[in-house]
Order: C-alpha cells, then structure tokens, then sequence
C-alpha cells in the first residue's frame, strides 16, 4: 500500500505563547487516514489536511462501540532533534486491542512509518518549552453502516496531532486517590486490557462522584471480590511495599502500560525487586499507617509519573509520609523524562528519532 501525501492550502494559526498549551485543545494541520474493507483490506492511506470525519448514522462504532485508540508523545529536544518513546510498543498494542475488539490488525511497520512520516510533515508542531510535547492520537473505528450486533467489514484508521503543555505547570503535585468500593472497571474475560472507549466510560461516574468530593483518582478494585487492587483510570498504580515494588499483575483487567514496563526495567536495574501481584485494600491503608506501604504511584503516557499523597477507602483517610513525593517517585520521573528529552543516554532503545 502507498502513502499519499496531500496538500494543506490553508494550515491553521498556532498558540504563541506556549504555557496557553492544555490536554487535547488544538490540533495540527495534518491527520493520517486510511480505510479498511473486508473484501479487499487496508486501502487508500493518505495524509491529508485535518477536518471533520463523515459518518452514516448506522456506522457501528455509534452503536456497538467498536473503537480502540492509543496515546504517545513525540518530544522536543534541546539541540531541536525530535523523538519518540518506544512507539512500536504503542502500535504492537494498538494490534492486541484490535483483535480483542475483533477489529481489522494494521501492518505494524507501514503504520509506525506512515505515523512518523506525518510526525516529520508536522515537526514545526512539537512545543519547545520544557514539559511540553506532541501527543499522538491513533484510532481506530468501525465505519460499516449496520444495525446488528457482529464485527463491522469496514473501518476508518486516523491518526491526529495535538500539542499539550506541560502536566505539571507549578511543579509535580501528588494526588489524593479514592478507592472504589462499590464502582467496578473491568472483570476477568471482559475487555479491561484494551485501549477501547468504553473502559473510559465506565470509569466517569465514578471518576466525578470523586472529583465532587475532593479526589483527583479513582483507585480500582477487583470486581470479583472488590479487595485487591488494579489501577487508576489513567494510570498503572506501582507500590514501594516492604522495600519491594508491587504492582498489579496482567491478567486481562489491566492495561500492559508502556510507562509501566519501563518504570519495572529501571526499578529492576536499581536492584529492586519486583513482585507482580494483588495487594490488597487492607495492606495499602494498614501499610500506609505503620509505614509499610513506603512510596505509591501512577505511571502513563500523559502523566508519566503521579506520586501519590493519600489514599481514602469508605470512611478512612492515609496519608503516605508526609505527603511530598517520595525519593524513588522522582528519580523515576527524573530519569525517564531526562530519556525522553535527550538529558540522559537511552541505554535501552526505548527512543525513535526522527
């Protein structure tokens, strides 16, 4: 399949002054399509000017919810090279969450090129301040236009730029998390481990009857027995437990986080060790109050580390420490933003120039 580039006769005015930059608010000029049908594949791949998608009123994804998206950030260096954290994990991702949602599979090297191609169209894009970056939005939806409940034939691939300031303006803030005891995200056999929308769906009433109450997270449990723990809606959740690392273990509930591998690679390197299972409700209050539970937080693309402040569970409030960052937290979040931005070697090959 060929890639065509086509051209932008009116490219749109930017935000001049960078710290104006929110989540999600502006996007490039350019976005990447390209189309699927059953009876002949993925076809007709451009990267055209950015506009409005048309859609039958019976497209499936309206009605079945056939959709699956991911999330990555291209960074500007000092030296002004641009680069990218581990896309290809991104994109072999954005195939597991096809199939699990019985979706068409992308050729992985034709998309992670056409992806950087448009990168390199729309580099002038990428903020320059410190923090700031392009993220990255692959999606993928079903187009055929079909009441009945089966996977679609046809299906619309895009790929659209957006540049986001810093997530941490006033300094890295910990957060005060709620843990569910009733509100459920995912069960074992449903669709947890899936970057698809309807996870994000589920997760906002409880996600505002949090907000409404003062907590900036929503900390999951399992839906079996609702005392172990998952993750956060945003986030994979990591513990410093009895000098160990703990997190959640991936057993179809939980999304297979790109920051979470990574944060598990440093800690181990840091002679760490890790152990990946379910820690229970009772051992992160009662761990937090007898100084146990040492350090906790969240790791993804958006935030990359979110050092936690406290945790409240049914009528009950712990603080961890003092409710400042924690020493492993920040050299987590230093080293790994230090690799992204050029500041420090990646030993890894975690990062792709472009």
């Amino acid at each position: 399949m060929d890639l065509q580039i086509l051209p932008v006769t009116e490219p749109k005015s930017r935000i001049e002054d960078e710290n104006e930059l929110v989540f999600g608010k502006q996007y490039s000029d350019r976005m990447l399509i390209m189309e699927f049908d059953r009876s002949k594949g993925w076809h007709s791949a451009r990267i055209q000017p950015y506009g409005p998608l048309s859609l039958d009123p019976a497209a499936m994804v309206l009605h079945y919810s056939q959709e699956i998206f991911e999330g990555l950030k291209v960074f500007r260096r000092a030296d002004g090279s641009l680069a990218m954290f581990r896309p290809e994990d991104n994109v072999a991702r954005f195939n597991r969450s096809a199939e699990r949602m019985c979706m068409p599979a992308v050729d992985e090297k034709f998309f992670l090129d056409a992806m950087l191609e448009l990168i390199r169209l729309e580099a002038d894009w990428v903020p320059h301040s410190e923090g700031t970056s392009l993220y990255v939005r692959p999606t993928m939806i079903a187009t055929e236009p079909m009441l009945g409940v089966r996977p679609a034939d046809q299906y619309l691939c895009y790929v659209i730029l957006s540049p986001v300031g810093a997530y941490y303006k006033g300094g890295i803030a910990p957060v005060k998390i709620w843990i569910s005891d009733f509100y459920v995200r995912a069960t074992e056999g449903g669709t947890g481990e899936a970057k698809t929308g309807g996870n994000y769906a589920a997760s906002l009433y409880a996600a505002r009857e949090a907000a409404e109450n003062g907590y900036d997270q929503v900390l999951w449990l399992d839906a079996k027995e609702k005392r172990f723990v998952e993750e956060v809606g945003s986030m994979n959740m990591l513990f410093l437990y009895d000098g160990k690392i703990v997190t959640s273990p991936l057993h179809g509930t939980v999304l297979d986080g790109i920051t979470r591998r990574s944060v598990l690679t440093l800690v181990k390197e840091m002679g760490y060790e890790v152990e990946e299972r379910a820690l229970s409700v009772d051992e992160i209050m009662d761990g937090a109050a007898n100084g146990r539970l040492q350090e906790a937080f969240g790791a993804g693309t958006a935030v990359v580390i979110s050092p936690v402040d406290s945790f409240c569970y049914k009528d009950k409030c712990v603080q961890l420490g003092d409710g400042s960052p924690g020493k492993l937290t920040m050299e987590l979040y230093n080293t790994l933003t230090a690799i992204q931005y050029g500041r420090l070697a990646d030993n890894h090959g975690w990062i792709t120039p472009l």
